[in-house]
């Protein structure tokens, strides 16, 4: 392959064919860097522009860039918003029929295509015929998306990603480029080895997603919670990732009596119930979809505005991933997870159940990180990048519940002394350590088997905590735990021992001050850098656009995302010229849906006054 040269106008293109007049930071660095030959990797946030890192450089340069992606559905949807800007692509999967497929393979033989998504399956599917005819095909660059898939230890692992390593040692001369959204230390360098990347230069963006606001409520009522949150939103659409099968097919049923439009994802439904109720949510003709994990690799659908964690995520990374796939178009967003201790117990209950202890110490760590994230009276950002290694070093992030509403402390220096004392007397009594709960127990004077078993009705600190409820006691435990006074560890079990600095604490009587519990209710809309408009006019097009894409047999966000039209409905263009002003409009949107946007545009303004922003 021969690199092109450094100063190949990449300016003109994106605007011209994307609509933009600027690049996302690191993609243009990106694209050069691949375009002079070398590997790649690049981890972008969700929303942070990955795709384009493959699909602008294959417009420039002659040949077929070839896109490896994990799911069916994520292919057909980058295939038709590319189509949709007058890009030749296409892709080969298990859902074409022989003719379609022969008449593809024609075209890609002919050399009409510049981008073809494969599926590891359909790649490794054998018979050395793909490798042969990508050597045919003039391929000049190989994209893995989603790259994470490729290694054991991310948490979308996919065993087919594996063989890709086949396919580098076919097409040795070829650049690579790895993309990913989330991914650990750990994962990067397990993709990096995986896919035999030769010196790759390694771009790696920050995990902060601005539009974005994170909460955690306190449980309490959580479908009239959910049921009011949406209410206070009627037009806007979102996911609620529920911990079971049976909690997402309830929460659906239960919205829709409540008239939200709403419907299941799992794993436990056919292929074609999950497939029509992700189209479904795709093309606006749900609101909400209520969702295990099964839901949301590769869903690209830019105007989520609300990710809502009815239960407590398994891990960091996941909840991360997960409050991702919200406000991908860069509008503001909102995140909210639901916390109850109750929550907690459960996943311990199933953690318990798994039978290799390397699996069980893994998860119980997790656990405790994802608790100690919804308990923290800190930044919710810092906590979140620093997850992933990054430092996030800002007085405020103005955007998380902890920033704007800064949670009280109080005087706990009491609660705070029996909890460390009745520790250091169970260990003192009976030489060995014990979990929270077992601790909390003491405290409130319980009469258990375990309790009289071990005798420990006759610790002076039996029964001294009956004053505070036992979900108090576990709000003081915790925050203990995270103030570095008590450690918890889990080989092989989930324990608590006394710190050094709780020892001191106790033998000293020093003052603690921990953070009051969270605030129960409902979070409020923040709409920090959301985009001013003429909302009734914003309202028009949205269903302009709705009836263009049905007719087209698209999702609506194929025609034009929220940012385009929110900005329409500020700036009303009424002639070409201002038409390509607008983020997100190219030439080919120009010629395909100007006439419409403007006929609606200037009906409007006839009998509604312009607005000033």
């Amino acid at each position: 392959m021969t690199p092109l040269p450094p100063n190949v106008d990449l300016l003109n293109p994106l605007k011209k064919v994307f609509g933009y007049t600027a690049f996302r930071p690191h993609q243009e660095e990106i694209i050069r860097t691949s375009m002079a030959g070398r590997d790649v990797f690049a981890l972008l946030p969700t929303g942070g522009g990955k795709s384009l890192c493959f699909q602008l450089p294959a417009l420039v340069r002659p040949g077929l860039t070839v896109v490896i992606s994990p799911l069916i559905a994520l292919m057909k949807d980058q295939v038709d918003q590319l189509q949709a800007n007058g890009v030749a692509a296409t892709f080969l999967n298990s859902t074409l029929g022989e003719k379609e497929r022969k008449a593809r393979w024609r075209g890609l033989n002919a050399g009409q295509y510049k981008l073809l998504y494969l599926s590891p399956e359909r790649l490794m599917a054998g018979e050395g015929s793909i490798f042969d005819a990508l050597s045919r095909w003039g391929v000049v660059l190989v994209a893995v998306d989603e790259a994470h898939c490729i290694s054991e230890w991310g948490h979308d692992f996919r065993p087919e990603y594996r063989q890709l390593a086949t396919l580098r040692e076919r097409m040795t001369d070829l650049p690579f480029m790895a993309l990913t959204a989330t991914a650990t230390t750990r994962v990067r360098n397990d993709i990096v080895q995986q896919l035999s990347l030769r010196d790759p230069a390694i771009f790696v963006a920050s995990f902060n997603r601005p539009n974005l606001t994170y909460r955690v409520l306190p449980k309490a009522q959580g479908y009239k919670q959910i049921l009011e949150f949406m209410r206070a939103r009627p037009r806007e659409s979102g996911i609620v990732y529920c911990f079971s099968r049976a909690g997402a097919e309830s929460l659906a049923e239960k919205l829709k009596t409540d008239r939200i439009r709403a419907l299941p994802y799992h794993a436990g439904l056919t292929p074609l119930e999950r497939a029509k109720n992700q189209d479904a949510f795709l093309r606006d003709e749900t609101r909400v979809i209520c969702a295990t994990i099964a839901f949301g690799m590769g869903i690209n659908k830019p105007n989520v505005r609300f990710v809502i964690h009815h239960d407590l995520p398994k891990n960091i990374e996941g909840y991360y991933q997960e409050t991702g796939r919200a406000g991908r178009d860069g509008l503001p967003s909102e995140c909210v997870l639901l916390f109850s201790a109750g929550d907690v117990a459960k996943q311990t209950s199933f953690i318990a159940e798994k039978s290799n202890p390397e699996e069980q110490r893994l998860a119980r760590e997790q656990l405790r990180q994802m608790t100690r994230y919804a308990e923290d009276a800190g930044c919710r950002r810092v906590a979140l990048m620093g997850y992933f290694g990054e430092d996030f070093s800002k007085a405020s992030c103005g955007a998380c519940d902890n920033c704007l509403n800064p949670r009280d402390t109080w005087d706990a220096t009491v609660p705070a002394q029996k909890f460390l004392s009745c520790v250091f007397r169970i260990r003192q009594k009976s030489g060995f350590n014990t979990g929270i709960n077992h601790v909390i127990a003491v405290l409130t004077g319980s009469d258990s088997e375990k309790i009289r078993q071990w005798g420990h009705q006759t610790l002076t600190t039996y029964g001294i905590g009956m004053d505070m409820g036992r979900n108090e006691w576990g709000g003081v435990g915790r925050e203990l735990i995270r103030l570095g006074y008590l450690r918890q560890i889990s080989e092989p079990y989930s324990i608590i021992e006394m710190a050094p600095d709780g020892l001191a604490a106790l033998k000293d009587r020093r003052l603690i001050h921990l953070t009051r519990p969270m605030e129960r209710g409902r979070p409020k809309a923040e709409r920090i850098g959301d985009i001013s408009c003429d909302e009734l006019l914003f309202e028009k097009l949205r269903q302009l656009r709705k009836t263009i894409a049905d007719a087209q047999g698209v999702p609506p966000y194929i025609v034009f995302g929220d940012v385009s039209l929110r900005q329409m409905a500020r700036e009303y263009p009424v002639s070409e010229g201002d038409f390509r002003r607008i983020s997100g409009v190219g030439e080919r949107k120009v010629q395909d849906y100007g006439k419409s946007f403007f006929e609606e545009i200037r009906g409007h303004l006839q009998t509604n006054p312009r607005q000033s922003f």
